[in-house]
């Protein structure tokens, strides 16, 4: 990936974001993947957060294991805005291979760090450069051989903490609470960026004006990442029974499960109440899923767009048999094996269609670490509720990049099993009941689980043509009935999913309309536009189907843009599907490079078809 992509110039009008130099700008560290760069950046991230400086770190490295480049961006900004911004003011060089390039791309005005074996054939006179002995600097610690080039990262935190106000106490205690409390590692990397210090204070002469201090703008947050917050959410949920298979950007959120279910839910005698499964592939993931689900477990699996390509089959039956299961899909690029370390929002008209015939899922739509923890157990109520597959659509900016956030809410109600008839209540219906039936007018019928003792709660689970008795059946009124009966299921979903947060301003004739993880750049670019005289509506949909909030939200305004990460403008297809009569007022700002979204595209775009 060139780091064009990565580092992007202000365009010709000057209309990037302009920073101040205190508490607002950005960092890039440029190194190489599989160095050990991430215990560096984390502890960077980490001293700012404890300073009080809000802060939003994005990790931009590549689909192998090791020894290509790697960019982690760093964005400090005294107001809270998270989104990535399309230029940076600090850049740490420490890839010989890239140096040349993400130098060419440092804004005017900049700052360059990089060790002083690094000759740039084209140094820049408008930016402030920083050499430092990083060899000299490393033998002088004495460290292991086998460990410098992972200790090595140190330097440049040392001479972020001299040059920009880094304070020492908090990277020890990051330091200590990286190695768990084990000193030694501590202070292997302490001594590294000590030194560094000490040689920065004796020899640089610092002459740019950007520098951090502590503030209070992280009271009452912590810091976490939306796989982490998922797991942790679906464990509140009551998860029983999880089956996967490793796929980047998804594994973290099972490793988050079984990292946290051991400390919150201890075994008993020894004995755990749930099992965790890698499977053999994602077809094989979703089957036990779906298995598990039919059995009463509260059952999930995580994957990304390959992983629910396999998934197709069984995720069409699982809607049809009317199984209950939670597939979390941490979006990346595709198509095909596409970009597995880029972010994207491309798997929305796939997922909610996923299957075979008239098949439409509920998917639910997290666009904050709040929002993935709670939709981490609320999902399992849904699909117990519904009894069908959920979906949760994450994606690789919220799952994989850490986030601040509140803490958490514990679930504030029980957890809903749906219409599950027990023994006793099938001894008052006589053993009369229909698997298929719709009973209650809202299209969810009624279900037994094994162990039902009663002689009347067996039924036939298939994924073929049934009558209401759960009988095989190709009569044309069976197969129509079941189906109008799933279409009223589908419209009652529409009442119990989690409806869409607006921001309605008085005035506004311009409506946004998006989901997940671009209302950050959509918020800064809110507030940008409001700048300049123009004043928006903002509505993000939280789930699928669409509830009324949206339909409300459309009726009130003249023009609407709708943003996503998506080349197809998947988004806009479906609300022009849901409200064909608004369909030329739909404008898409549909973008998608891999990359976190910026306020910069949001703002321009929106003047640009403005001014149109």
């Amino acid at each position: 990936m060139s780091t064009l992509d990565v580092l992007e110039k202000p365009d010709e009008t000057g209309s990037t974001d302009r920073p101040g130099t205190v508490n607002d700008f950005s960092i890039v560290v440029a190194t190489v993947n599989g160095s050990g760069s991430q215990t560096a950046n984390g502890l960077l991230v980490r001293a700012a957060f404890k300073m009080g400086i809000p802060v939003n770190p994005k990790n931009l490295f590549p689909s192998n294991i090791s020894g290509l480049p790697t960019w982690y961006i760093i964005r400090l900004n005294k107001d809270g805005y998270t989104a990535r911004r399309e230029s940076s003011e600090i850049l740490v060089a420490f890839n010989p291979a890239t140096a040349e390039e993400d130098l060419a791309n440092l804004v005017p005005g900049g700052v360059c760090i990089y060790p002083d074996d690094i000759n740039f054939a084209s140094p820049r006179a408008d930016v402030t450069m920083y050499a430092v002995p990083a060899k000299e600097i490393m033998k002088q610690a004495e460290i292991d051989p086998k460990l410098r080039d992972h200790v090595r990262n140190m330097v440049y935190v040392g001479a972020l903490a001299h040059l920009l106000g880094f304070e020492v106490d908090e990277l020890r205690d990051g330091l200590m609470y990286h190695f768990k409390g084990k000193v030694k590692p501590v202070d292997m990397n302490m001594n590294v960026v000590l030194s560094t210090m000490e040689w920065a204070a004796a020899n640089l002469v610092k002459s740019d004006p950007y520098r951090i201090e502590r503030m209070d703008g992280t009271n009452g947050l912590i810091m976490i990442d939306g796989n982490t917050a998922g797991a942790l959410g679906a464990i509140f949920g009551g998860v029983t029974f999880a089956a996967w298979y490793p796929i980047t950007p998804s594994t973290s959120l099972v490793d988050g499960l079984n990292a946290y279910l051991p400390k919150l839910r201890p075994a008993q005698d020894g004995v755990n109440d749930y099992a965790i499964v890698q499977a053999e592939d994602e077809l094989a993931a979703i089957g036990m899923v779906l298995g598990a689900g039919w059995a009463g477990a509260r059952s999930m699996t995580a994957t990304s767009g390959p992983g629910i390509s396999l998934m197709t089959e069984f995720a069409g039956m699982g809607y049809f048999a009317e199984i209950p299961g939670v597939i979390w899909d941490i979006q990346r690029v595709g198509p095909s094996t596409g970009l597995p370390t880029r972010t994207s929002q491309a798997d929305l008209l796939p997922v909610y269609f996923l299957g075979h015939g008239d098949t439409r899922h509920v998917v639910l739509l997290p666009g904050n670490m709040k929002e993935c923890f709670e939709f981490g157990w609320r999902a399992f109520d849904l699909a117990e509720r519904l009894q069908t597959p959920v979906f949760v659509l994450s994606d690789l900016d919220l799952g994989m990049n850490s986030w601040m956030t509140e803490p958490f809410e514990y679930p504030d109600q029980p957890l809903d099993r749906g219409k599950v008839l027990t023994k006793e209540d099938l001894d008052n219906l006589n053993g009369q009941w229909g698997r298929f039936e719709d009973v209650d007018g809202d299209g969810i019928p009624y279900r037994t689980l094994p162990g039902n003792k009663h002689p009347n709660s067996a039924y036939f689970t298939r994924g073929t043509g049934h009558n209401t008795q759960a009988v095989y059946s190709e009569r044309p009124d069976d197969w129509e009935q079941n189906l109008k009966r799933l279409e009223k299921k589908h419209e009652t979903a529409r009442t119990i999913v989690p409806k869409a947060v607006v921001d309605r301003r008085e005035g506004a004739e311009i409506g946004i309309i998006a989901y997940g993880s671009t209302h950050d750049a959509i918020d800064e670019a809110r507030d940008q536009l409001r700048a300049q005289g123009i004043e928006t509506s903002f509505c993000r949909v939280r789930a699928l189907p669409f509830e009324n909030t949206l339909r409300e939200f459309i009726d009130t305004h003249k023009r609407l843009y709708v943003v996503e990460l998506s080349m197809e403008a998947q988004l806009r297809s479906l609300i022009r599907l849901y409200a064909p009569d608004r369909s030329m007022d739909l404008l898409s700002l549909a973008h998608l490079d891999g990359l976190p979204l910026t306020a910069n595209y949001v703002r321009n775009g929106i003047l640009e078809l403005e001014n149109k």
